[in-house]
């Protein structure tokens, strides 16, 4: 036996790869199948089931399209409506793998159908969970994506979760090993941990969620605190996961298209596309194509994507550094952005030579914001989130989180100038692309964000851990 976890950064998002006596199972799949697909030919082994541990909403599974190139299966657990063929297993439903055992324990509460998989050894030994959205390493699943599926308060399924985890999971041995969907970084939860792994031990031990004695009470008011809004994509990506979608072959070869200087402009108005580029922040703000947002790929792209373009259908033209054209469509069909119409031949250096527009962005350092920032007069705005920023902020800066631009953006006063910053210059980029595609540009954005400038003299307020912050 086997098992590989297939960590993904960029998603934060664990996939599963296990190997009995010649036959397979993968959990969660990504996207894109062609790794497993040379994977499983690597390793001479027959994929037997392919496991879902609910309807995703942060991307899309490559499910369908790895059942349709192998022939095996798609399993989800009880109450999965599937718009395709599906194995709704019931709760303690058995599938055989080589000489493994992986039993489906039903474990709703993060959706209805959600399910965590046991898999038991060849001696008969509980092994290993993959717990999905059900119980993350340092947290649980957020009770409240599935309100409108479930015809339930987030309160309603917070309270099934609470018994899932306990008749379900806390039952197990302590030396089971716990592997979840996401780890920290995942909009699926609110205080994962790095880590990817863990046991039943481990996280009876130190998961405030699996207090012994915690009570029903107090695990809904402690697991839906301090909740925020889900990005807007996420019930787009569950309705692909449920009733399919195009293939990613047909993506990507849509987005390898490579668009000539002279007629880019043209292609963007004709179809409506949003231009997308995904340079570092760094080289996007000395030049780049009027209108063009900043979504660097270098950072969690596919995420901050789903949560500021939203509409999965919203067609795309694609600005990247030169061969990562492949890599930058793979990563938008992840959370289900297909409607990608082709990139830029030859990059942003191809639309200079040409001579055609070019923009900028007016970024100063940390240093030279310290020697013009006057503190009773000039206005900065931190777009980091609510825990950054009450962690340690400049004193009296406005906190406008980037996840929420578009509800703040409207008030905006034109004719105030304003500084912009947030960690280290990545989101402060994203967010001076959108002002600016938007006719704003009475504001200097800070190279280095509030790493640099807490290294300057500025005023600031005093520090908090951000473990105390999250707990308050």
């Amino acid at each position: 036996m086997k098992i590989e976890q297939i960590y993904t950064g960029c998603l934060a998002q664990g996939a599963y790869y296990i190997t009995s006596n010649g036959e397979a199972a993968i959990i969660d799949p990504l996207r894109e199948i062609q790794p497993y697909l040379d994977r499983l030919e690597r390793d001479s082994v027959k994929l037997k089931y392919i496991f879902e541990t609910h309807f995703h909403a942060d991307f899309v599974s490559g499910h369908i399209d790895l059942s349709k190139e192998t022939q095996a299966p798609i399993v989800y657990g009880p109450n999965a409506a599937c718009e395709f063929d599906c194995i709704s297993a019931k709760d303690g439903q058995e599938f055989k793998v080589g000489d493994i055992t992986i039993k489906a324990l039903h474990t709703p509460g993060h959706t209805m159908e959600s399910t965590t998989y046991l898999l038991i050894d060849e001696n008969g030994k509980d092994h290993a969970i993959f717990s999905g959205d059900t119980l993350f390493i340092g947290d649980v699943g957020r009770p409240d994506l599935a309100q409108k599926a479930a015809g339930m308060t987030q309160d309603q399924l917070a309270g099934i979760l609470f018994h899932s985890l306990r008749d379900k999971i806390m039952t197990l041995a302590d030396d089971v090993i716990v592997y979840p969907a996401h780890g920290a970084g995942s909009a699926c939860g609110k205080n994962m941990s790095k880590e990817t792994v863990s046991t039943i031990g481990n996280q009876k031990a130190t998961n405030y969620a699996l207090r012994a004695d915690m009570t029903e009470a107090e695990f809904i008011t402690e697991v839906t605190d301090g909740l925020l809004p889900p990005p807007a994509y996420f019930s787009m990506n569950v309705a692909m996961n449920k009733g399919g979608y195009e293939s990613f072959e047909s993506v990507l070869h849509n987005g390898m298209k490579a668009i000539d200087a002279k007629d880019f402009e043209a292609v963007a108005e004709e179809t409506g596309a949003l231009i997308l580029d995904t340079r570092r922040n760094v080289d996007f703000y000395k030049g780049f194509i009027p209108q063009s947002i900043n979504i660097g790929i270098n950072g969690d792209f596919a995420p901050w994507v789903g949560t500021l373009i939203a509409d999965v259908k919203q067609p795309i033209i694609l600005v990247t550094e030169t061969g990562l054209e492949e890599e930058t469509v793979t990563r938008l069909s992840r959370v289900g952005f297909d409607s990608i119409i082709g990139h830029l031949d030859g990059g942003f250096e191809a639309w200079e030579k040409a001579g055609f527009e070019v923009d900028t962005v007016n970024r100063i350092s940390a240093d030279q914001f310290a020697s013009e920032f006057k503190p009773q007069e000039n206005k900065v705005i931190d777009i980091r989130k609510e825990t950054e920023y009450s962690a340690e902020h400049i004193d009296e800066a406005y906190n406008k989180p980037l996840a929420f631009i578009n509800d703040w953006v409207k008030d905006i006063n034109p004719n105030e100038h304003f500084y912009l910053h947030c960690a280290a210059g990545y989101r402060s980029m994203i967010a001076a692309s959108i002002l600016q595609a938007r006719g704003f540009r009475n504001f200097t954005e800070i190279e280095g964000g509030f790493g640099a400038i807490a290294k300057t003299n500025i005023p600031k307020s005093d520090f908090v851990c951000q473990s105390k912050v999250l707990k308050a």
